[in-house]
């Protein structure tokens, strides 16, 4: 491809270290949930983040009701995932610290004159607390911040491609001439399903977990979501950027 037109990015632990944080609090919630519709089991952040990465909160209870066979009604959804944004929020905005190398990496984008946007699949309050705790919130303009979750018309988190559909649609731009950042197995997929080229960052794993998880998801993301250039530190992101605008 010619140079990208647009540089789309997710957040969670792509450019925010924000996931265990928001698991945190999301795991309070989820437990309440379970506990009010009888079921037994109780989650840790760790189980309920293997269980759900990459999922909203939304997406998160269609998985718990398929999971402990239970059903919520629209309404009971719609209370507790507000609950849930309200949560999280705020302790994004207490606790959010940004991934190394990333304010780089946006600033020389800048002065390159590459546009930037977030697409991210957590609901958009949450996604702003945490880019202005890590300082970067300047580099998108609000509009385009895209969330899976409050953006679509209907909410659908990735894996599906809509949110990047939208994003794309809004930006005015076809989304084979951008380029995306994915942590994550689900965003990895939705843009794969999307066509939009992607650069696999595991990076986050190394901070968090080691060498054994970082080498994990490379396979993943290579082999199961069809990504071809992998990125294991924010430094690396010109290179990167430059292998799939030169095509690979």
């Amino acid at each position: 491809m010619p140079r990208a037109k647009y540089v789309l990015l997710d957040c969670d632990n792509t450019l925010c270290l924000s996931e265990k944080i928001a698991f945190g609090q999301c795991t309070l919630v989820v437990n309440e949930v379970l506990e009010k519709f009888g079921v037994t089991e109780r989650y840790t952040p760790e189980t309920l983040l293997d269980t759900c990465v990459g999922q909203n909160f939304l997406t998160m209870m269609e998985t718990m009701q398929k999971r402990h066979g239970f059903t919520m009604s629209p309404e009971e959804v719609k209370a507790y995932a507000d609950k849930e944004v309200e949560k999280v929020t705020e302790k994004l905005s207490e606790e959010c610290t940004v991934i190394p190398g990333v304010p780089e990496q946006l600033e020389s984008l800048k002065q390159q004159g590459y546009p930037m946007s977030v697409v991210s699949t957590s609901a958009k309050p949450r996604v702003v607390a945490s880019l202005k705790k890590c300082g970067i919130y300047n580099y998108f303009p609000d509009e385009h911040i895209y969330s899976a979750a409050t953006s679509l018309p209907e909410p659908k988190g990735k894996p599906d491609p809509a949110v990047y559909n939208f994003a794309c649609q809004q930006l005015g731009v076809k989304n084979s001439e951008c380029v995306t950042v994915e942590d994550s197995g689900s965003g990895a997929t939705a843009a794969m399903n999307a066509g939009i080229p992607c650069i696999g960052f595991v990076g986050v794993y190394g901070i968090e977990e080691g060498p054994e998880k970082v080498a994990e998801m490379e396979k993943k993301l290579r082999e199961k979501c069809n990504v071809k250039v992998i990125m294991y530190n924010w430094s690396e992101f010109p290179e990167c950027l430059k292998k799939i605008e030169e095509g690979l």
